[in-house]
């Protein structure tokens, strides 16, 4: 595999990031989500920039590295849960570029968004409970955090369009010389 200098500087700079993002993660606890969340937008920023081949691999080699050097490996496992949405969604989206079938692909994309979501939140909740909360829990709690699931996906969805249009898109922009 051919890897150009640009491209290993530029990921190695990422990964570094996000080794930074998610140490601090584990210092600064009244902030984590948005520590984690900015480094798994770092790695849709990987996928966009070199493809989705190469943001799979730069996102294992992150969730490695992670569990090396973040002191919470819980935290580890979130990061990687949500750089694993960035992942399928940014997989959909190319996916939903090549089909000339559906008609409208902005509901497609809309439903397999939230499809995938669930497909990553639902076995978290039911299996990895402690991810959310410590202690046993009711019938109508895990229907309530699955309703809060829902929402706090939407802002983190909307928050990952901001986050590629108007911070990535101005420093890409800026790299570039546009």
């Amino acid at each position: 595999m051919h890897v150009k200098a640009k491209q290993a500087a530029v990921l190695g700079l990422l990964a570094a990031i996000i080794s930074i993002i998610l140490v601090l993660s584990a210092v600064i606890e009244s902030n984590t989500l948005f520590f984690l969340a900015a480094a798994s937008y770092l790695v849709g920023a990987a996928v966009r920039e070199y493809g989705l081949r190469m943001g799979t691999a730069f996102f294992i080699a992150c969730a490695l590295l992670g569990f090396l050097l973040a002191p919470n490996k819980m935290y580890v496992v979130t990061f990687a849960g949500l750089s694993a949405y960035i992942l399928m969604r940014e997989a959909m989206y190319l996916l939903l570029l090549r089909m000339d079938i559906i008609k409208s692909k902005r509901i497609a994309f809309f439903l397999t968004k939230l499809a995938a979501f669930n497909l990553l939140y639902i076995p978290a909740l039911l299996f990895l409970p402690q991810l959310l909360f410590a202690g046993d829990i009711s019938a109508d709690l895990l229907a309530i955090f699955w309703a809060g699931g829902q929402i706090a996906w939407f802002v983190y969805d909307k928050a990952y369009d901001y986050f590629q249009t108007q911070i990535w898109g101005k420093f890409r922009a800026k790299r570039i010389g546009t």
